[in-house]
């Protein structure tokens, strides 16, 4: 048998094996590429610079609502990252065609734009990740923002710096293995940020971590594609542009998944309880008042039951509250289980519950009453537990919300005082 640490290490040498030779793979597709008889119009280059800029904004207005509601850091470094990248491809666009009307010569350097905003891009990742390991979550929103800014400010200077600072402009060597080798800065940061947000994914990952992840690793792939184009224009370099603005699309496609599901978990917070998963008070509430109003369409009564966990306090004070809860999601599994699907069962207080049956009398309620009652009762765990519960039908017990309420509360009352005189009845029994 092998040991877990000898199949780690397998699986660490087979990636770096698959990602050496896919490295390898693309550069070789970039080669042969380069030969190709191809030159793709200066607006096709234009109209993929204005759709990766306005895919950064999107994502960028996107993910400050986010933080807005989860005051994740790396999101927000993210956005600010992103508005400056866009921003600088906007502007890279417009100079473009100043860029081909210089002549031949010029045209041999790579856009000073793209490797800033491509190398921007690339260390405001990795500084997302690190800001995360150090402290994931914001204390102070307001602050925070002013502080992201900040870094990439920071990060923005440092990069226009270096490459404004260099001895030479980035230049393309037609004649060269690798014609761009400059490309090569931003791919290998875009790898270690990439390497960074593929080991998060171990830890638990959102639809939005997994997509930024493959996003990352598309923008390897584009520079490392880019680094052998030999002119502007060439298949290298529109196919790299294609790839930039697919990994934005992905990006912002990833980020529109997870808003949808986090807009689902608040929605189904503001809907159930957090202890049990059934209807709270409010959609308690609702459901009542929707079957009043179809009850005197229909002219078709519906029921109310009320139910109470006995000696919950007893079950606290002997067993811990954490048996005692327990009792609670034992009670709310069986209303869960042994209910039609059109019922609606919820919690409306500590150890109180109700089941709304739609189009059911009194016959109805007091057969569902006494099957969720015995349920418990043969549930199998322990400490045995047992339940009191009232009906109310409307209209017969009454056509308000209060008064079905009254009525069910004082049915259930009168249940849990014949218990009670029984059990004190069985220990006078017992004593004699």
């Amino acid at each position: 048998m092998h040991q877990p640490s000898q199949i780690g290490e397998w699986i660490k040498r087979a990636r770096w094996v698959f990602g050496t030779a896919g490295i390898a793979g693309l550069l070789a597709l970039g080669s042969s590429l380069r030969h190709l008889p191809f030159s793709a119009e200066p607006a096709l280059y234009s109209y993929l610079q204005i759709v990766g800029s306005l895919l950064c904004f999107t994502y960028a207005a996107n993910a400050v609502v986010r933080f807005r509601g989860t005051h994740d850091r790396r999101t927000l470094i993210l956005a600010f990252g992103f508005v400056l990248s866009g921003m600088i491809e906007t502007v890279a666009t417009f100079n473009f065609y100043d860029v081909l009307a210089s002549g031949a010569t010029e045209q041999l350097h790579v856009p000073l734009a793209w490797m800033v905003s491509r190398t921007l891009l690339a260390l405001v990742m990795i500084s997302a990740l690190l800001v995360e390991r150090r402290v994931p979550n914001s204390r102070d929103p307001g602050r925070e923002i002013a502080v992201a800014m900040i870094v990439v400010v920071i990060v923005a200077y440092m990069t226009s710096v270096a490459y404004l600072g260099a001895p030479s402009e980035p230049a393309m060597h037609p004649s060269w293995l690798i014609s761009r080798p400059w490309d090569l800065i931003p791919g290998v940061l875009f790898t270690a940020a990439a390497i960074g947000f593929g080991r998060r994914l171990r830890s638990g990952a959102t639809p939005f971590d997994r997509t930024l992840c493959a996003a990352v690793w598309m923008n390897v792939a584009c520079h490392v594609i880019a680094s052998q184009s030999a002119s502007l224009l060439d298949t290298p370099f529109t196919l790299a542009q294609v790839i930039k603005v697919m990994s934005y699309a992905l990006v912002l496609g990833g980020a529109l998944l997870d808003n949808a599901r986090l807009f689902d978990q608040v929605r189904q917070l503001a809907v159930t309880d957090p202890l049990t998963g059934l209807a709270n008070y409010r959609t308690l509430i609702n459901v009542i008042e929707t079957e009043v109003q179809r009850s005197r369409r229909t002219a078709r009564p519906f029921a109310i039951l009320l139910f109470d966990l006995d000696g919950l306090k007893g079950i606290n004070d002997h067993y811990g509250h954490l048996v005692g809860s327990r009792a609670i999601c034992r009670l709310a599994n069986v209303l869960r289980m042994h209910s039609r699907g059109m019922d609606t069962a919820a919690r409306y207080g500590g150890d109180e519950f109700a089941l709304v049956l739609p189009e059911a009398g009194a016959e109805a309620a007091a057969a569902v009453s006494g099957r969720i009652c015995e349920r418990l009762a043969k549930d199998g765990e322990a400490p045995q537990i047992a339940v009191s519960a009232g009906a109310a039908v409307f209209p017969r017990d009454g056509e308000t919300l209060d008064a079905l309420f009254n009525a069910a509360d004082r049915a259930l009352y009168r249940m849990k005082g014949r218990e009670e005189r029984i059990h004190t009845l069985a220990r006078i029994a017992a004593c004699l």
